[in-house]
C-alpha cells in the first residue's frame, strides 16, 4: 500500500504538467514566452482574449512552475522559467505531428505553396547565410530577435518590410523566418516580398526548432538571453 501510494504521488506530479498543457491557449502562450518575456497585456493582444483570462492561462502555467513573472511598475512581465519548456513544447508537436493525421492536414493548409519552402538543410542554409550567398531576415518584432535569433539573421519586422525594400538585395535569395511551423509571419513576409519581385522562400523553424538540432543562436549585444536552463 505504501508503494502504491508513492506511485500515485509520482503520477500526480508528472500529471500536473499534462494539466497545464491541455489548453490550446496556453500552449500559445508558451510559444509566445518562448521567444522572450512579454507583458501580461501584450499576450493577451497576441491571443486575441480577454487579459482577464490571460492572466488566468498564467496562473495555471505558474502553478505547475512553467512560468515565472517579475514587476515592472504596474505591469507583470512574465518568462518560462527554463528553456527545458521549450523543448517540452518542441517534442509535443512533433509527437502530435506524427499521430494525429488533423494536424498534419492543417499544416499541409498552412503550406499551401510547398516552393516557398527551403529545402536546404538547416547546415547548409547556416554556411550560405555565413557566405552572403542569401539574406536571413527575421520577421518577428524586433523585441524577439533581441532576445534571441538566427546566425546572420537580420531583423524585419514583417509590419516594417515594404518601408524596408530598399535594404534587400534584388540579386540574393531572401530566407524568412518567425516563430516556428505554427507561424504564419514569415507566409505573410513571403508573400509580400514576391509581389515586389524578390525571389523569397521561409524555413519553419524558430529559434529553439534551431537550438534543438544542436545549431547556435546569438543574442544582441544589449540583452541576455531571457531563458535560462
Amino acid at each position: 500500500m505504501k508503494n502504491r501510494s508513492l506511485k500515485n504521488t509520482l503520477y500526480e506530479q508528472v500529471a500536473r504538467i499534462g494539466k497545464a498543457v491541455s489548453s490550446p491557449k496556453r500552449l500559445e502562450l508558451l510559444e509566445l514566452l518562448a521567444q522572450g518575456e512579454k507583458a501580461v497585456e501584450l499576450l493577451a493582444a497576441e491571443l486575441a482574449i480577454s487579459v482577464k483570462l490571460t492572466s488566468a492561462h498564467l496562473r495555471a502555467l505558474k502553478e505547475a512552475r512553467l512560468v515565472t513573472f517579475r514587476r515592472d511598475g504596474k505591469y507583470a512581465i512574465y518568462r518560462l522559467t527554463g528553456s527545458d519548456v521549450a523543448s517540452l513544447l518542441i517534442s509535443l508537436r512533433q509527437v502530435a505531428e506524427e499521430h494525429l493525421l488533423e494536424l498534419k492536414m492543417a499544416l499541409d493548409q498552412m503550406v499551401s505553396d510547398p516552393d516557398k519552402l527551403t529545402a536546404v538543410s538547416r547546415d547548409a542554409l547556416l554556411a550560405q547565410a555565413r557566405r552572403g550567398d542569401v539574406v536571413v531576415i527575421d520577421v518577428r518584432p524586433l523585441t524577439e530577435f533581441e532576445a534571441a535569433h538566427l546566425p546572420f539573421a537580420r531583423s524585419m519586422p514583417v509590419a516594417e518590410i515594404e518601408r524596408r525594400l530598399q535594404e534587400l538585395p534584388l540579386d540574393k535569395e531572401i530566407i524568412a523566418y518567425c516563430r516556428g511551423p505554427f507561424c504564419l509571419l514569415s507566409d505573410e513576409a513571403v508573400v509580400l516580398l514576391g509581389a515586389k519581385g524578390y525571389r523569397v522562400r521561409k524555413i519553419s523553424d524558430g529559434i529553439h526548432e534551431w537550438q534543438a538540432a544542436g545549431l547556435p543562436v546569438e543574442f544582441s549585444n544589449s540583452s541576455q538571453p531571457l531563458v535560462k536552463s
